[in-house]
């Protein structure tokens, strides 16, 4: 009997072996995948805005790739020893031990599938969801329409034609009311105004995440709607809360821009006023930022923020409390830097901090969804005394005098 069961237990213990092949790998490889979804769920809007929705699918497919390769030798191994033991018609002691040993093996998967019955009870509860959300079609897109680009290299006019909007989830809170507002192309316009004025909500319609209720929104002269969305996502955006993902500096620099080279790399970050800081870290350009970027402070995440959108050299660059976690210094040269960067784009910049404003071609002042005083600084503040922008920048000035 003992002469039985050496060979049996050694020969468990070889296929086990070989089925368990790379499990460290593949958790890594999970890891991996896991994060990587989890960053583009969490930044959907950085994804969608720089149109890098296939990059993160074949980032997520190359993650999954080992796991793969060892599914295949894992299948492969145990068809071979299946076809190995197929009985014969004779019996002999061979067969008894083939037998025995398929009794095992048996055993030891249905004990592994036993184990597995109270996820298989959650993904059954939880299929519905995943089909609803892969059958859903987005109600903003091409739809299978003959969509349009804008060829021109220079930057584009923007236009709000007598806008009013609500937000599906509040459909009776009325956001913009009849906005109007032209952009020239190479300009800079800032918008500022109270909480719930609006301001954001123009950033997200010219992204086309909403369409309006009615007025139209247009880009060198052309609606919205009848440009090609994929596109007319590449506009660059920086947010107050700027979306960094896991990988290195370098990999989030060049996100939507995979192609950049060290060189191009390299600039935008001088420009953005972050090489300097780059460059003390022992790893450089190749220091890994985390998950969401938790390895960097407010600051440096938006100033790497702003190089990505540097280094993207779009017709169109969003600013979305951009500078709100720089301090002073920081801030005067990245003022310095998006002052070059709106020569080569149509810039629009939201801010609550007045200072960083300054420099703006024309400033819109919001109140209830629409502009209620239009000008540069100069003219805002001789020509509106008592206006709602002059308001602004006396409470401004007043707070950081008590500072």
């Amino acid at each position: 009997m003992a002469a039985a069961v050496t060979p049996l237990t050694l020969g468990a213990s070889y296929l086990n072996l070989l089925i368990n092949i790379g499990p460290k790998v593949d958790n890594e490889s999970y890891a991996r995948a896991s994060t990587i979804a989890a960053g583009a769920v969490s930044s959907i809007r950085t994804v969608a805005t720089f149109g890098t929705q296939e990059l993160i699918v074949q980032s997520f497919d190359q993650a999954l790739h080992e796991p793969k390769k060892t599914s295949v030798k894992k299948s492969q191994i145990l068809d071979w020893f299946w076809d190995y033991l197929k009985v014969p018609y004779y019996t002999n002691f061979g067969v008894v031990y083939k037998i025995f040993l398929i009794l095992v093996l048996s055993s030891f998967s249905v004990g592994q599938l036993a184990g597995l019955a109270p996820d298989t009870s959650m993904a059954t509860t939880a299929i519905p969801a995943v089909l609803d959300i892969l059958n859903r079609r987005p109600s903003i897109g091409n739809n299978g329409k003959k969509t349009r680009k804008l060829e021109s290299s220079k930057p584009v006019d923007l236009e709000f034609k007598h806008v009013t909007f609500a937000y599906p989830s509040r459909p009776s809170v009325t956001v913009l009311n009849n906005f109007s507002l032209k952009i020239k192309g190479g300009t800079m316009v800032a918008l500022v105004g109270g909480s719930g004025s609006g301001k954001s909500t123009v950033i997200w319609l010219i992204q086309r995440f909403y369409d309006p209720i009615r007025g139209r929104v247009l880009m060198g002269g052309i609606d919205l709607r009848e440009l090609d969305l994929k596109w007319l996502r590449k506009i660059a955006l920086v947010g107050q809360e700027p979306s960094l993902f896991a990988g290195s500096i370098r990999e989030n620099i060049a996100f939507g821009y995979p192609n950049a080279s060290w060189a191009e790399i390299e600039a935008a970050a001088k420009e953005a006023y972050i090489h300097k800081f780059i460059c003390s870290l022992p790893q450089g350009y190749e220091t890994e930022v985390g998950e969401s970027g938790v390895q960097l402070s407010g600051g440096q995440k938006q100033r790497i923020a702003i190089a990505r959108a540097i280094l993207k050299k779009s017709k169109v660059l969003l600013l979305d409390e951009a500078s709100s976690a720089l301090d002073l210094e920081s801030e005067k040269h990245i003022q310095n830097a998006l002052k070059k960067a709106s020569r080569r784009a149509t810039t629009i910049v939201v801010a609550h901090r007045l200072s960083t404003i300054r420099e703006a071609n024309f400033i819109a002042v919001m109140k209830d969804g629409a502009v209620a005083e239009y000008g540069d600084h100069d003219t805002l503040m001789a020509a509106h005394l008592d206006g709602i922008y002059a308001n602004l920048v006396r409470t401004e000035m007043e707070a950081m005098a008590f500072a």
